[in-house]
């Protein structure tokens, strides 16, 4: 019978490249690249946040664009990061735990820490690559879930950092082919040197990023392989979801159609033609996704705050905006005073010149400065002032 194969212990590990040395200068960049990653993440939660203590601004108009632009590119760039940070410190966790109840104890809490750290930052970064291509194979909600774990990983990181400081300082401080810092075993020069291996992550995390920033970055759009979207689409602005998914390919063409203005007891009924009727006004607005695409364009339509005078709606007033679409999250969504009484938010009618297309809110839509294209709800059926 041939002995069963059994896993290798840390003195298995002999190549110098699995060192502190590189752990730690690829680490560096994989810390502050999950640290933009964090906190531009949290700014896409609160902007989605109906329950804002402090109002989400409208200007920039592009500031939206460029944050979840950020939060997907930092998240792209961690990949290749995390992956080889990992393979260089494999070994670690191979090591017999030290003697001592104490050393014993300190040595499982900082793996624990470690495995934490570790399997958060895979979910996030598979989960939220599916999600920049609209792909959702788990029944939990997304955004609530990658919201959480988010907490976890940078809570671990920071452990982390906290546990390690000593040996990061001491390994960033030498040279990096210094082998004060090896694990005794780690002796085998390999045909890559150190400053290769470092090289080659740099390349692989710019590549990655450039395969997938035309999504965000027009003029990188030739080189994006593998950007999710190209820019395409009627108007030259991706759609992400169709009428027929969302199930008004018949109601949004219905002649009856009427977009009611509420206010009380006040109640506005506004055709199609009603609304092209009033004055209209064109915006250059950019319109960005939480996949982290993102799309400048012409709207012309009517500027939200002449609907909601027509109501007597008091200045500063949240408006809930309903969809004619049945199914989906963001069917009915919640406009922040400060979003109804910019200038440059409009029930959009047109896109770069031309009547909406279907598949892009036809007959009318919600389009406002710096807010995430969930929010930017296409088929309005109903505008309702809030007490």
């Amino acid at each position: 019978m041939s002995p069963r194969p059994r896993l290798p212990g840390e003195h298995g590990f002999t190549s110098r490249l699995r060192s502190p040395a590189v752990s730690a200068r690829v680490g560096r960049w994989l810390g502050i690249s999950f640290g933009i990653c964090f906190l531009t993440g949290l700014v896409s939660h609160y902007a989605q946040d109906p329950s804002q203590p402090v109002p989400f601004p409208t200007s920039p108009a592009w500031g939206y664009r460029v944050t979840q632009g950020l939060h997907v590119t930092t998240g792209i760039a961690s990949v290749p990061l995390l992956l080889v940070k990992l393979w260089t410190v494999f070994p670690l966790l191979l090591q017999s735990l030290p003697a001592g109840t104490g050393a014993r104890l300190r040595a499982a809490g900082e793996r624990a820490s470690n495995a934490v750290l570790v399997a958060s930052s895979v979910f996030l970064l598979t989960t939220g690559l599916l999600n920049s291509t609209q792909w959702y194979p788990w029944e939990f909600s997304f955004r609530r879930t990658h919201y959480a774990l988010a907490w976890v990983a940078i809570g671990a990181l920071l452990l982390h950092l906290a546990i390690k400081a000593p040996t990061i300082r001491e390994a960033l401080r030498r040279d990096v082919d210094d082998p004060a810092l090896d694990r005794p075993t780690a002796t085998e020069q390999g045909a890559l040197g150190r400053r290769g291996l470092l090289r080659a992550t740099w390349t692989a995390s710019a590549l990655a990023v450039l395969a997938t920033a035309g999504s965000t970055v027009p003029w990188l759009r030739q080189v994006s392989v593998l950007g999710v979207r190209s820019g395409e689409g009627p108007g030259g602005v991706p759609v992400n979801r169709t009428a027929r998914a969302a199930g008004v390919t018949e109601t949004a063409v219905d002649p009856a159609y009427r977009l009611e203005v509420v206010r009380g007891t006040r109640r506005v009924s506004l055709a199609r033609e009603d609304l092209l009727a009033m004055p209209q006004r064109t915006e250059g607005l950019p319109i960005a996704c939480v996949e982290g695409w993102s799309a400048s364009a012409a709207w012309t339509g009517v500027r939200l705050r002449d609907l909601l005078d027509l109501v007597d709606a008091p200045a500063g007033s949240e408006v809930e905006v309903t969809s004619l679409q049945q199914r989906g999250a963001f069917a009915r969504t919640l406009l922040q005073g400060n979003f109804a009484d910019d200038d440059r938010t409009l029930v959009a009618l047109a896109l770069a010149g031309e009547p909406l297309d279907l598949d892009h809110g036809y007959p009318a839509r919600l389009i406002a400065p710096n807010r995430p294209g969930v929010l930017q709800t296409k088929w309005l059926s109903r505008l309702e002032v809030l007490a």
